[in-house]
């Protein structure tokens, strides 16, 4: 079965001091595009992170985020003391020269100077990386689990849209014969009300076999119906087969614009609209299609 490239997976993992959080959302796309957001503690991690997500993801537009919300009293930003005592003084210093004022109000200063707020910078612990990898992959599945129902979803909607076009192509048939024998009769009707021209029987009949001949659409007809036929083969052939679909369609289309093109019936063409409709309902569903 088919799958869809949109999707999304959410995954959590709670460890003594924080809260990890795994968020993946798929887009489609012609091609793989990968967007990491990771803390800087699993930074090193980020080759391996994007391996496990290469194998999985083959085509589509994937962010992938990783948020920790701190739970414990430890958390890795520290007031820098001896830079907010170094920077007090200085400034006492600088009020003392230029014979100002010192603050009154000292900590909105001081705590938006460089480098007093600290971000300490630990290696990642094996046995949290541990955790956390398998939170990645429970999002990984969540993902994918949600891409074969989203597929499930539209392999329906496409059986439903590729039958009703199956069905509009049988209601052709009685037109057709209907649309030669008008074609006929009307070039015959317009010959007689020209007396004086004469005509060549054995020449108008070979001329009427022509017309008659680029008019046929049975070849289109049976070009449709096979490739109808091959999508509905296509679509329960395994995954992965969105692009070939894709080129399917165009087929389809381009053998319903020729029988558009030659029906020369009102009633056909009608038909040929509706065809039509329910052709770009499955191209602007296609494109999701991984």
């Amino acid at each position: 079965m088919i799958q869809s490239m949109t999707g999304f997976g959410k995954a959590t993992a709670e460890l003594p001091a924080k809260k990890v959080t795994v968020e993946i959302k798929a887009l489609n796309s012609k091609q793989m595009d990968l967007f990491i957001r990771i803390p800087s503690i699993y930074r090193e991690k980020e080759m391996e992170i994007r391996s496990a997500l290469s194998k999985k993801f083959e085509r589509g537009k994937v962010e992938f985020t990783i948020t920790i919300e701190n739970i414990g009293k430890d958390i890795p930003t520290k007031i820098n003391v001896f830079a907010i005592e170094s920077y007090k003084d200085q400034i006492e210093d600088l009020a003392v020269t230029l014979n100002i004022n010192r603050p009154e109000d000292w900590f909105p200063i001081l705590l938006r100077l460089p480098d007093v707020i600290r971000m300490e910078m630990a290696e990642v612990d094996e046995e949290e990386w541990i955790i956390v990898s398998e939170t990645i992959n429970q999002a990984i599945n969540k993902l994918c689990e949600f891409r074969i129902q989203e597929g499930n979803m539209l392999s329906k909607l496409f059986e439903q849209k590729i039958e009703k076009i199956s069905e509009l192509l049988i209601l052709i048939e009685p037109y057709e014969k209907e649309r030669i024998e008008k074609i006929k009769n009307r070039i015959t009707e317009n010959l007689q009300k020209m007396p004086e021209v004469q005509i060549d029987a054995n020449r108008l009949e070979q001329e009427m076999i022509y017309y008659m001949e680029k008019l046929d659409i049975n070849e289109e007809k049976n070009r449709l119906d096979h490739h109808l036929k091959y999508f509905i083969e296509t679509l329960s052939n395994g995954h992965g087969q969105g692009k070939k679909l894709g080129f399917i369609i165009q087929e389809i289309g381009r053998e319903i614009n020729t029988l558009g093109s030659k029906s020369n019936q009102a009633e056909m063409q009608k038909i040929v609209v509706l065809m039509k409709d329910e052709l770009e309902q499955i191209k602007e569903q296609i494109l999701n299609v991984l």
